[in-house]
């Protein structure tokens, strides 16, 4: 009887509606692992954007025990530590020689914010991932052979749970502001957006940076909300303001360029705010000071810079160091461009907002909805809320179109499609909120004859705004590797040539420092003189170079790139088989898979 009796409640409670939704949530969760597991089977790659590795390999030092510090050494980085612990040192009267540049030393890190690595850091410490190449187990490798990357895939993991949490805040933000018919809608396109899936799987940290845009917007939503009635709780609108602050803080912690949503989040705060817009607005900007600034006061601790080699953004891929040549330059020649910031604003505004403006606005949101979004921008709103909210993301739509032509940088150039200079992803899921309610009430002119009718144009709909998504789906599936050019067996064998504290020098210094383990300084701007005042720094003991080099084009950037290009370098080396004479590398061994070693002795055994 006790059997029964159980199976009868256990059938009564599925009857009642919150039984009914415990189920639906139960298969949806289902269904979402599924997808997931399915995504990563097929779709999954290795990383390939340089970003993501040297986030990585910053995180893996920090859980190492080895602090903020990094094995990737750009020359840019060297200058600025150089011109900063000499000021210092002459200012105290010490004139002992020393290691300016922190490279005989754990390497500080002045290229990337803190929240993300330090999160990843966490996640190793409880995983405890092996970072050699796995050529035994199935799903790593086949016969032997390398496919995945371990803690690669475990960070795309990792990411995939934030892209849920994504997916979770935006219905509860869309809950609030319509219904729940529109919330699902809301969440089942998130889910089926390519473009997320494909951030979620870079290594990047776009995801955690949305989970935070999306709780400042729900910070917003609450606070209209509170406004909405008659006594509102102003206690907890403050609280509000101030998480609104701190988000934002931890926003620009996450990627600096992040922290110009400030200005939209004052400008909101002003509008909404009644007889205390003042207070709350002056509330959240002075919570984001005091969230940011102790990371500031360590950049200037230790560089004298307020953000390190990120705050020289502006400067970096305009026409004064094109491509990555500043980051490259261990001696650059600053004046011309202090004097002449304003033209190089213009100039750079210009050429990347023109192409902004051609192929990514069309596209915003990943889909086709983003067509809905900014027809829906015309429609009136009755709902207060919803009118706010909109003001506040075009306000975030003008600042980002400003800020990511701005900071767009070497980085965009070797990872055009995927990386976090791109900040218009982050309006994603407003664009669908504000696209599904202008779909829905095209919708509700409509007057369908039928449920069943309705729920067809809702599917139809579903299914033109995810397609690309569900071809991606589809077989065949998508080789996981991320070659050319990064091939992390070769790429581990020749770091492990290496002694741990000599220095080697490579095109992808970025995978070098996360498949390797070893210190890495990026390729000067060429292999003459600044290659030998890098040497005075420290000396280089290998160069390894990859098709992001070998593949160079013949005549613009071998022939025309000049005697002392890395491009002619490469052609005489290969071509002709003739080092360069005085260049103190000239030992390679045999059989390389895709690229160029040299060092100063033979490293490898014998065979």
């Amino acid at each position: 009887m006790m059997i029964t009796e159980r199976i009868q409640t256990l059938i009564h409670k599925i009857e009642l509606d919150t039984g009914a939704r415990k189920l639906n949530y139960i298969a949806l969760t289902l269904a979402v692992i599924a997808l997931a597991v399915w995504y990563d089977t097929h779709c999954y790659r290795n990383f390939s954007s340089p970003e993501a590795m040297d986030l990585s390999q910053v995180a893996r030092n920090i859980s190492e025990g080895k602090g903020y510090t990094t094995e990737f050494v750009r020359p840019f980085s060297i200058y600025l530590l150089q011109n900063h612990n000499r000021a210092v040192a002459s200012q105290s009267g010490d004139t002992n020689l020393t290691d300016y540049a922190c490279v005989y030393s754990p390497h500080p890190d002045l290229a990337n914010a803190p929240v993300y690595p330090f999160l990843l850091a966490g996640v190793f410490k409880l995983t405890s991932p092996d970072w050699n190449v796995n050529y035994r187990d199935p799903f790593w490798s086949n016969s032997g052979h390398f496919i995945r990357y371990k803690p690669e895939f475990l960070i795309a993991v990792f990411n995939q749970f934030l892209l849920l949490g994504a997916v979770l805040l935006a219905f509860r933000v869309a809950k609030i502001i319509f219904d729940g018919a529109a919330a699902w809608l809301i969440a089942i396109l998130m889910l089926g957006s390519d473009l997320l899936w494909k951030y979620s799987i870079s290594g990047l940290p776009t995801m955690l940076l949305l989970i935070i845009f999306l709780g400042l917007v729900w910070c917003l939503v609450s606070f209209e909300v509170q406004g909405q009635q008659e006594n509102p709780n102003q206690r907890r609108r403050f609280m509000l303001a101030v998480s609104a602050g701190v988000l934002v803080g931890l926003g620009m912690l996450t990627r600096y360029s992040f922290g110009w949503v400030i200005m939209p989040v004052v400008a909101f705060f002003v509008m909404s705010g009644g007889l205390r817009r003042t207070g709350l607005a002056l509330t959240a900007f002075l919570v984001f000071v005091l969230t940011v600034s102790p990371w500031v006061v360590r950049n200037l601790v230790v560089s004298g810079t307020f953000l390190g080699t990120a705050g020289y953004a502006l400067f970096d891929n305009s026409y004064i160091f094109p491509g990555a040549h500043l980051m490259q330059s261990i001696t650059p020649e600053m004046s011309p461009a202090y004097r002449q910031v304003a033209y190089i604003v213009l100039v750079k505004l210009q050429a990347n907002l023109r192409l902004i403006l051609q192929d990514e606005i069309p596209h915003l949101g990943g889909s086709w909805m983003g067509i809905l979004f900014m027809a829906g921008l015309l429609f009136g709103m009755r709902n207060n809320i919803a009118r706010r909210l909109r003001y506040f993301t075009l306000m975030c739509l003008g600042v980002f179109l400003l800020i990511t032509p701005l900071g767009a940088t070497g980085i965009s150039i070797l990872a055009p499609d995927i990386n976090t200079e791109n900040q218009l992803v982050l309006l994603t899921p407003l664009v669908m909120i504000f696209g599904v309610a202008f779909f829905l009430t095209l919708l509700d002119q409509m007057n369908c004859p039928t449920v069943e009718v309705r729920f067809g144009v809702v599917g139809l709909v579903v299914v033109l705004c995810c397609q690309q998504f569900i071809l991606t789906l589809l077989p065949p599936k998508t080789m996981p590797g991320a070659y050319p050019p990064y091939y992390p067996p070769e790429i581990q064998e020749v770091s492990g040539w290496m002694g741990q504290n000599e220095m080697l020098m490579s095109d992808v210094p970025w995978a070098v420092a996360w498949y390797g383990d070893r210190q890495c300084a990026w390729t000067t701007i060429n292999s003459q003189y600044e290659f030998s005042q890098f040497d005075f720094v420290k000396p280089v003991h290998g160069l390894y170079l990859t098709l992001n080099t070998l593949n160079a084009k013949l005549f613009t950037e071998c022939l025309q790139g000049g005697v002392d290009s890395w491009g002619n370098f490469v052609l005489r080396t290969l071509a002709a088989n003739e080092i360069p004479d005085k260049f103190p590398l000239r030992v390679a061994p045999q059989g390389l898979y895709s690229g160029l070693f040299l060092t100063d002795r033979q490293r490898w055994p014998t065979q």
